[in-house]
């Protein structure tokens, strides 16, 4: 079993910048794919970016150029470096992890997942 707890969302001006953070239990993290799903209200969940274990990732094109996924396995913990952001980035957003294989980009394929925090972007 693995729990996801997310922080570092807020308010910030268009063009700012943000670090979400998602501390994961476990000894296993290291060997966890992991994502960052986000949701604005009244639209489904959506991938933003993922890392898997060995350290590669994959961008959404909405976000690409501008977040940047990263994870510490010594404190199993995943990061979203998000800059040059955009009202339309607000949303609440999901870490999850270890997606069934091959569905990195489905939400439903993902085992495990976060509470959520709110990042609200203000024009």
């Amino acid at each position: 079993q693995v729990q996801l707890v997310e922080s570092g969302g807020g308010l910030v001006q268009a063009g700012g910048s943000l670090r979400l953070s998602c501390a994961a239990s476990g000894r296993t993290f290291s060997s966890y794919t992991m994502g960052w799903f986000r949701q604005a209200p009244g639209k489904e969940r959506e991938f933003a970016a993922a890392i898997w274990w060995s350290g590669n990732t994959n961008y959404a094109d909405s976000v690409k150029g501008r977040f940047t996924i990263s994870r510490d396995n010594a404190k199993n913990t995943v990061y979203l470096q998000m800059n040059s952001l955009k009202p339309e980035d607000t949303a609440v957003y999901y870490c999850a992890a270890d997606p069934v294989s091959g569905k990195l980009y489905t939400a439903g394929s993902y085992h495990y997942w976060g509470q959520g925090t709110q990042v609200t972007v203000s024009s």
